[in-house]
């Protein structure tokens, strides 16, 4: 593990965890996206320091093929943009089925364990929120989190529509799945994330489980893990689906998810 102690936002966010461990699952702030749009846009302009100019123009090679990218979240589902319409009361039990690009997997939710958290996955799954979006951050023998819109437009509405607080009553073993939040009360919006392990009990104080994988775990254990904490979450916010698949191509992708019986 890399003893580094920041939430995975543009710019260091101070914990209060333990500094051996992986940063906690987080989200940005809509400053920090502004912000990290902003530098990486002109450091993509600005020629390192020192380096000089070739002597002759090259040529430049002809640009690669455009990845072909699917219509909008904002076009596909519309009621995206309508944060508050999505207050639909969940089941006491439901299942939602994640159809990604490793495979299929079943979350099975328990409103009972966290019913503010169990409410938003459901609207979340009914709404299409998590059609097209990418498994964003992968980190073996700690969690998998997804759950930022690939359309910004999407990621404007509903980042600062933030749920109360859930008294924690499950513990984040392995295969259970929990909101990201950031270390204000309230912030929970979209992110989720599932656990690897049976070791993260020292997020018990602040992530409440809302559910857990009841099948398909090995297709989740099998999500890319090669980019660890590099893409940027307030470039995500930003810039959608176009910055991950430029940037990050081996990501895995939720293709739908469905409420099942």
């Amino acid at each position: 593990m890399k003893p580094t102690l920041t939430l995975l936002a543009a710019g260091a966010l101070a914990l209060a965890a333990c500094s051996k461990h992986e940063p906690e699952p987080g989200e940005a702030t809509e400053n920090a996206a502004a912000a990290a749009t902003a530098t990486v846009a002109s450091t993509l302009t600005t020629p390192p320091p020192g380096a000089a100019a070739p002597a002759t123009p090259t040529p430049p090679a002809p640009p690669a093929a455009p990845k072909e990218a699917g219509p909008l979240a904002s076009v596909l589902h519309p009621a995206l943009l309508d944060p508050s319409k999505a207050k639909e009361k969940a089941p006491d039990l439901y299942k939602a089925k994640f159809t990604t690009s490793k495979g299929d997997f079943v979350v099975e939710v328990h409103r009972d364990w966290a019913p503010n958290g169990a409410d938003r996955f459901y609207n979340l799954v009914k709404v299409g929120f998590f059609d097209d979006t990418r498994c964003f951050r992968a980190i073996e023998g700690f969690m998998v989190q997804f759950g930022i819109s690939g359309d910004p437009a999407v990621n404007a509405k509903w980042q600062e529509m933030g749920i109360p607080d859930d008294p924690i009553k499950q513990s984040n073993k392995r295969g259970y799945v929990t909101f990201a939040q950031r270390p204000t009360p309230n912030s929970r919006s979209t992110q989720v994330f599932v656990n690897y392990s049976d070791s993260n009990s020292r997020l018990d104080n602040s992530f409440a489980p809302f559910g857990r994988v009841v099948q398909g775990m090995d297709v989740v254990d099998g999500f890319y893990k090669g980019y660890g904490e590099s893409p940027n979450q307030g470039l995500i916010q930003a810039q959608g689906n176009t910055y991950l698949d430029a940037q990050f191509p081996k990501l895995d992708a939720i293709k739908h998810a469905e409420i099942v019986k």
